[in-house]
């Protein structure tokens, strides 16, 4: 399972393998640094309805980063946030109270692994933004995913592309190079395999199939605390896989804010959206 856990919206599945109140802090983190793609991904799907949606789905919610961009893009849709955490769900809840969506946005607790929601139905838009991967069937969850559509209706999967990136490529003086070893460390573990849906998603019926690619690039006082929180859950993960110049590099980093704040300037990251319409044979089976 690899662990794009600094996107929007993440795992409908498995959140609880995490720290929820951390990870729900590190999806808020990057939502204010690199969800900016929100307004583009949402805009560019609004491309492909003649009317707005009435009925979106928001699979892997996360703390609603995803749900509340829709909600602002499409104004009378109703959006159900599915997640596998209460915790996440909490944030769904407060977060739509805050924005006065509390009519608009529902919640559902649900573990895709185990079922589909029964309350994620006659949808106009299924939007799973790095959720699929958490999945230990995916291609269950999107057939469900395209029955749970209405004619015509709209699915959207976007993943991260690459680990989001803080560090110039020259630091540490001593040792240059440090971000890039640890995504690399990280790869060899499976984090950030990208995940393509293409095939998987045109199996599950689909037509119209189509890729977007969104990137960001975000320079802001802002990208230090997320880079911080990013670099602590890296260095969890390879405690036993740097060598000393890295660990000491990477704790002396952590460990001065001022230092970050002078590094991690600039936050740097893509990510890819595949866009499917429920087909027209899909329609003529039911």
């Amino acid at each position: 399972m690899s662990h794009h856990i600094a996107a929007e919206h993440s795992p409908a599945s498995h959140h609880e393998h995490e720290n929820p109140a951390a990870l729900a802090d590190l999806l808020e983190r990057d939502a204010a640094v690199a969800g900016g793609y929100l307004d583009d991904a949402s805009a560019w799907i609004g491309t492909h309805f003649d009317s707005d949606p009435e009925q979106i789905v928001d699979l892997g919610a996360g703390t609603g980063v995803g749900t509340f961009a829709l909600a602002q893009r499409f104004p009378t849709a109703s959006i159900l946030a599915v997640d596998a955490s209460r915790t996440m769900l909490n944030h769904v809840t407060d977060g739509a109270a805050a924005a006065g969506l509390e009519q608009r946005v529902r919640t559902v607790e649900c573990d895709l692994n185990a079922s589909w929601p029964d309350a994620a139905a006659d949808a106009d838009l299924v939007w799973a933004s790095s959720s699929l991967h958490e999945l230990s069937d995916p291609d269950r969850v999107l057939r469900d995913a395209f029955a749970a559509l209405r004619r015509g209706g709209v699915f959207v999967a976007v993943e991260m592309d690459v680990l989001p990136s803080f560090l110039p490529a020259e630091f540490p003086p001593e040792a240059p190079g440090l971000e890039q070893r640890l995504h690399a460390e990280l790869t060899a573990l499976g984090w950030n395999a990208h995940h393509d849906w293409a095939s998987t998603i045109a199996a599950a019926g689909c037509t119209s199939l189509e890729r977007r690619q969104f990137t960001t690039q975000a320079t802001s006082p802002t990208v230090a605390p997320y880079a911080g929180a990013w670099l602590a859950k890296m260095r969890g993960a390879l405690v036993d896989r740097l060598d000393a110049v890295d660990q000491t590099a990477l704790n002396a980093l952590i460990d001065d804010d001022a230092e970050l704040a002078r590094i991690a300037t600039t936050i740097r990251g893509s990510r890819t959206a595949l866009l499917a319409r429920r087909s027209a044979a899909a329609d003529q089976q039911n």
